[in-house]
Order: C-alpha cells, then sequence, then structure tokens
C-alpha cells in the first residue's frame, strides 16, 4: 500500500521543488511520511471546510496547492485558524501537503490547466524560469478562431467555476483576440511582462486597483493592448485539481477526489439596480 512519502515522491517527479519561488513553502505540514494512504483529496486552500470534507470522505491526505502556513505562526492552538485547521486533521489522520509555485511552473502544472481550458496553443512562458526556457510564470499563446474580446471574456467565464467576483475586463469589448497570456493566481506583478510579450490579452487574477489603472494608461498611449481580464483568484487556480488528481491516481493506483468547497472568500457581489 502506498505511503504519503510515496505521494511526495510522486508530486516531486511531476512538480519539482526546484521550480518553486525562493519565498516559498511546498510539501508536508501535517502528518507521517510513513502513514498509509488509499485515497487522497485535492484543493485550492487548506480551509476548515476542506479539511473536514477530507477527514469525511475518509482521505488519509489532502493535497493543496496554497500551503497552510506560508508566513509563520506562534502557535497551533486549536482556537486559532491555522490551529484548527491542524486539530482536524490529526483528529481525523489526515495529512497535509501542498504543491505551490512549483506547480505554476511546471509541465502541466497550474498556468497550463488554465491557458488550456481557455483554449490556447501554447507556444511558452511569459516568464522563464532560470534555466528552464520551455517552464516558469504563466502561459503565452494563440487563438485559433480569433474572438472578440467581449466573446474570449465569456468563454473564460465558461471555463472556469463560478464565484461572486465573476470575469472583469477592461478594454475594447469588439476589438478580436488573437494573442494571450495566462497567470494563475495574482498577477499583477507581470503586467509589464505581458505588456513586453505583445499579447492582445492578459488574463490573471487579483489585479489591484493601481498597477491595472497604469497598465491601461500605458496602453492607452498606443493601440489599447493588453486587456486586461481579471478573475477569481481561487477559479484561477481550481482547474489544476483534476490534473493532479488524475496524476496521482495513476502514478499511485490509490482513489483520489477533487474538493467540491469553493474557497473563494466573497459570497455575494451587488451592482446598482
Amino acid at each position: 500500500m502506498p505511503t504519503v512519502r510515496d505521494a511526495l515522491d510522486a508530486l516531486e517527479r511531476r512538480f519539482p521543488a526546484r521550480l518553486a519561488e525562493e519565498w516559498d513553502v511546498n510539501g508536508l505540514t501535517v502528518g507521517s511520511r510513513d502513514a498509509k494512504i488509499t485515497r487522497a483529496h485535492f484543493a485550492v486552500d487548506p480551509t476548515l471546510a476542506v479539511a473536514r470534507e477530507a477527514v469525511a470522505a475518509g482521505a488519509e491526505l489532502l493535497i493543496t496547492h496554497h500551503p497552510l502556513m506560508l508566513r509563520g505562526v506562534s502557535n497551533v492552538a486549536a482556537d486559532t485558524a491555522k490551529g484548527a485547521v491542524v486539530h482536524a486533521l490529526v483528529q481525523g489522520g489526515t495529512a497535509l501537503a501542498n504543491a505551490h509555485t512549483n506547480a505554476d511552473h511546471a509541465a502541466g502544472g497550474v498556468a497550463d490547466a488554465l491557458a488550456r481550458a481557455v483554449g490556447l496553443e501554447v507556444t511558452g512562458p511569459l516568464v522563464s524560469v532560470a534555466g528552464e526556457a520551455a517552464l516558469g510564470t504563466g502561459r503565452v499563446g494563440t487563438l485559433g478562431d480569433g474572438p472578440t474580446l467581449r466573446d474570449f471574456a465569456q468563454r473564460v467565464a465558461s471555463a472556469l467555476p463560478t464565484t461572486a467576483h465573476g470575469v472583469r475586463v477592461a478594454g475594447d469589448l469588439d476589438a478580436p483576440v488573437r494573442t494571450v497570456a495566462v497567470v494563475g493566481g495574482a498577477g499583477d506583478a507581470f503586467l509589464d511582462d505581458a505588456r513586453a510579450a505583445g499579447v492582445d490579452v492578459y488574463v490573471t487574477a487579483d489585479l489591484r486597483h493601481h498597477p491595472a489603472l497604469d497598465a491601461r494608461e500605458l496602453a492607452g498611449l498606443g493601440d489599447g493592448r493588453p486587456y486586461l481580464v481579471d478573475v477569481s483568484h481561487f477559479a484561477s487556480e481550481w482547474l489544476w485539481l483534476a490534473d493532479a488528481a488524475a496524476y496521482l491516481a495513476d502514478e499511485l493506483g490509490v482513489d483520489t477526489f477533487v474538493s467540491t468547497v469553493n474557497t473563494d472568500p466573497w459570497t455575494a457581489r451587488f451592482d446598482a439596480s
């Protein structure tokens, strides 16, 4: 019977730790490497609801994209947000591991899943990892059908799980779209890279007001590109889970499940009537 260690080794083969950012946290957070597993649960975020779902499903291992403790904590008391998750997992006999920016950068990872979902024929990463010309942050690619920005944004909305955030667009809705850059998760740090790549549209999440406004001002000095499509952080990374779950099932012969918990923090959106 495979163990947590075997699962970690499989994740390392597909999403090597060397591809992760220096500031990142990846790997085992809770549990024993020697624990045997028959079922693994996959989710974007290690929230308490997700932990309880994994335990209730009988999973001996929960694999998330985001780490539970990216920033240091002074304790894991049961009445703290992080501690409650740790206690739920330990009491349920469920280990916790994650693959974060290594899964963002790797082939078959978060970026490729997002690119495929929106119909891109990928030509390469937006920003290469040092020494890995074909891997890195985001993906750049082409669309064979050349939709309008309006139609492309609708395609993105249809490809992603529904969230209160929805899909926000900045640009000429009637403009044709042929080249696209995508970055799963928070991507306003790569606005300059998207502009340098010369793409028609940049799809990412968590675009803040000032970086987005500056990007649009710069675009206005030229032909208006890149247009921006801003989506939910959770939604942009959720697509990867099914691929990762299928991979682990094939590698270890264990049952795998993708969480049904929507961990986007926003639950409703209201517009003026």
